[in-house]
């Protein structure tokens, strides 16, 4: 389980599937018997003391129903795509349930900045650039060979890394179906090995919650 600060107050917490059903135990434990509200997003707990927990359905299952309905949801084998990407790396592969069953990473040297001035600024700039555009051609080829072909078993796609980069690559027209399912989550990863992609399994099929605690007394 892993918790970090969200915008506008609260805390997100990723929390596995299989133990969402306890996480949800102890927050009625410290703030009280929750009511629960079906969200398009899936389920919100208000606590008696004012706590919230927004709990976010996981890419590829389905957020609408009760409890136990979500519980069995998120637990449920999905088949998802991941397509890890940054300048010069991307690794992408399939996950069914919580084993990856296909993946290939790529690398490819982009130079970085250079503080050479005048000329040679430029001149680096363009190779630059052009290093860039050959890097994000081939992660476009590697989605096309890799996992175009599986897109009719996936239940969503997930992405990680640099957005513009990975929104480069999914512009492709022939990559449309697996626009078509990519889910909302972006994977804040490092530069993206084959360990990273491993490791992006368990961030794809967990759920996220949405913390808020009660206001303080006045």
């Amino acid at each position: 389980m892993s918790s970090r600060p969200a915008a506008g107050g609260g805390r997100w917490v990723e929390v596995d599937p299989a133990r969402v059903g306890r996480w949800v135990e102890g927050f009625a434990d410290r703030h009280g018997p929750p009511t629960t509200t079906i969200q398009g997003y899936g389920l919100l707990l208000t606590a008696p003391d004012g706590a919230t927990a927004e709990l976010h359905a996981p890419p590829g299952a389905d957020p609408g129903g009760d409890l136990q309905g979500f519980l069995a949801a998120a637990a449920a084998p999905r088949r998802i795509g991941l397509l890890l990407a940054r300048k010069s790396a991307v690794a992408m592969g399939v996950a069914a349930g919580e084993d990856l069953v296909i993946s290939k990473v790529d690398s490819r040297y982009v130079q970085g900045r250079t503080a050479a001035g005048g000329w040679s600024q430029h001149r680096f700039a363009r190779r630059r650039d052009n290093q860039a555009k050959a890097a994000l051609g081939e992660a476009v080829e590697l989605a096309v060979r890799l996992l175009l072909p599986e897109v009719g078993t996936l239940d969503a796609v997930v992405a990680g890394g640099d957005r513009r980069t990975v929104d480069g690559i999914l512009a492709d027209r022939r990559l449309a179906p697996l626009a078509a399912l990519r889910a909302e989550r972006l994977l804040d990863v490092p530069e993206p090995r084959h360990a990273v992609l491993v490791a992006s399994v368990a961030a794809a099929r967990a759920v996220r919650i949405l913390v808020r605690d009660p206001a303080p007394p006045a």
